[in-house]
């Protein structure tokens, strides 16, 4: 437990920082959740446009703090090559 003045704001801004981080993390998640399933169901213009929307979510996680930069770049490579393979088995 925290005992002096300090140590007690520390911990009531790590305690808002969390809550911060989680609420980014989740938006992320969302935003990988909806590329994800417009892969899924097939729609090559509906996982395009889900994964421009979810580019700069993924950028904003990195300057945040919240994700690595290789991470992004290995999620975001990944991404960009299932949903360019929709697009080629519909053609």
């Amino acid at each position: 437990m925290a005992n002096s003045e300090q140590s007690k704001k520390r911990a009531r801004q790590s305690e808002a920082r969390y809550a911060v981080n989680k609420a980014r993390r989740s938006r992320i998640r969302t935003f990988l959740r909806k590329v994800e399933e417009a892969i899924a169901s097939g729609n090559a213009e509906a996982a395009k446009a889900a994964l421009l929307a979810a580019q700069p979510e993924l950028d904003r996680g990195v300057t945040k703090g919240i994700l690595h930069k290789n991470t992004v770049a290995r999620k975001m490579s990944r991404l960009a090559a299932r949903v360019k393979a929709t697009g080629a088995a519909k053609a």
